[in-house]
């Protein structure tokens, strides 16, 4: 007999957090997360995205054995974007049973038709994009990129069965960061670029931290506006959250910023890939866990830089900025013999296809698929992709 429990208590918290552990104890390349990076979504007053949102969660039981767990979320902010309401849905685990899936994802579903949602779209994260976004669906024999999800290959029937489609895929590229793995022609647009004066190419440790934020800001919310991608932008706020959430792993030799006559015109933010040593950890950072983790730091080099964010504002888009800053950075790297030996790409949208040409003349090799979908709640709503979504949207701005 199955019960479901909205969390409420810190044992239904403990339950929704611990799951993993139990589903995935014999799989070799599940890495635990942080135990505190999860608790802190859910957090009103360590999330921002609560001021202009609301969430929950639940578990699963059967006989007193958790045995499944999801959120569901709205952003207000974004939820009347396309033609119709779309709340979210995330954080699903669950054994192998389809009753009990489908349980899950009706009880969401409940939430968000109550609230006028009209679709709901997932698995997804009820904060920024560039964390625990999408289903894997591909690359289930690597570890995962920090902050991202390793599910089980078997969700992918639950969610395919229970009538969510396709709404765009999220690509993972890795190439060796060698000079020789760069193409000419990125080679030959970087030089061509900066050739002129106007242009630079500067990093994080080159501009400072104030730059740096405002440079973003600028940026983002050129590169992805609402009207035209369908993606929140961001505020000071939520950027210096995110900055100082990530400050332990900042190498300021990692971010770029290019500008054209002083104007911010493109960023490309890469921070070490921190599982390598995450995975050490059982998912604690308290006082002896932080103790462990520069140690490992110092004594265990992350050999994987990994690149979370990439945007160029749309006047700059094709001119060779992109090039330019990858080509730095692999300059950079290889000048100062630094530990970084590969490069992964974490969030390439199949709708970028910019972005896919780029990563193939960079000699970068896809390893993982990500899968965000969307359940349609009537029948009389006309599914598209993101994809064909955007295209329209362009075209009617």
């Amino acid at each position: 007999m199955y019960t479901l429990k909205e969390i409420s208590d810190k044992k239904s918290e403990r339950d929704f957090i611990t799951l993993p552990i139990k589903l995935y104890k014999n799989n070799p390349y599940w890495i635990r997360p942080l135990d505190n990076d999860i608790k802190q979504i859910f957090n009103p007053v360590k999330n921002p995205y609560f001021k202009h949102g609301e969430c929950t969660r639940w578990v699963l039981y059967d006989n007193n054995q958790c045995i499944g767990r999801i959120a569901a979320f709205i952003n207000y902010q974004t939820s009347h974007i396309d033609d119709y309401t779309v709340g979210q849905m995330g954080f699903f685990e669950c054994i192998n049973n389809k009753d009990a899936a489908f349980l899950l994802f009706n009880t969401c579903r409940n939430w968000l038709e109550n609230r006028g949602m009209e679709a709901m779209e997932g698995p997804v994260n009820f904060g920024e994009r560039l964390h625990w976004w999408g289903l894997l669906t591909n690359g289930f024999d690597r570890c995962p990129n920090y902050a991202m999800p390793y599910t089980h290959s078997y969700y992918k029937d639950f969610f395919e069965s229970y009538g969510f489609k396709d709404y765009f895929q999220q690509l993972t590229y890795r190439t060796h960061l060698v000079m020789d793995n760069l193409s000419r022609i990125v080679v030959w647009k970087s030089e061509r670029l900066l050739r002129n004066p106007d242009y630079q190419i500067l990093s994080y440790r080159d501009i400072g931290h104030k730059k740096a934020v405002l440079s973003l800001f600028d940026i983002y919310n050129q590169a992805w506006n609402p009207q035209t991608h369908g993606i929140d932008g961001m505020t000071l706020e939520q950027i210096e959250t995110l900055y100082r959430k990530l400050r332990p792993i900042l190498d300021k030799e990692l971010i770029y910023f290019a500008y054209f006559k002083n104007r911010p015109i493109g960023f490309f933010i890469m921070f070490p890939e921190i599982n390598q040593l995450i995975k050490q950890m059982n998912g604690k950072m308290n006082f002896s866990g932080i103790l462990k983790f520069y140690y490992y730091l110092r004594t265990k080099k992350v050999d994987t830089a990994l690149g979370q964010l990439f945007g160029i504002i749309p006047e700059f888009q094709g001119k060779g900025v992109e090039a330019a800053m990858i080509t730095r950075f692999c300059e950079i790297i290889i000048e100062r013999n630094s530990p970084y030996k590969y490069l992964e790409m974490n969030w390439i949208g199949d709708f970028n296809p910019q972005m896919i040409h780029l990563m193939q003349y960079i000699g970068a090799k896809r390893v993982k698929t990500h899968i965000t979908y969307r359940k349609l709640f009537r029948e009389n709503i006309p599914f598209s992709r993101k994809a064909d979504f955007q295209k329209n949207r362009t075209k009617n701005v």
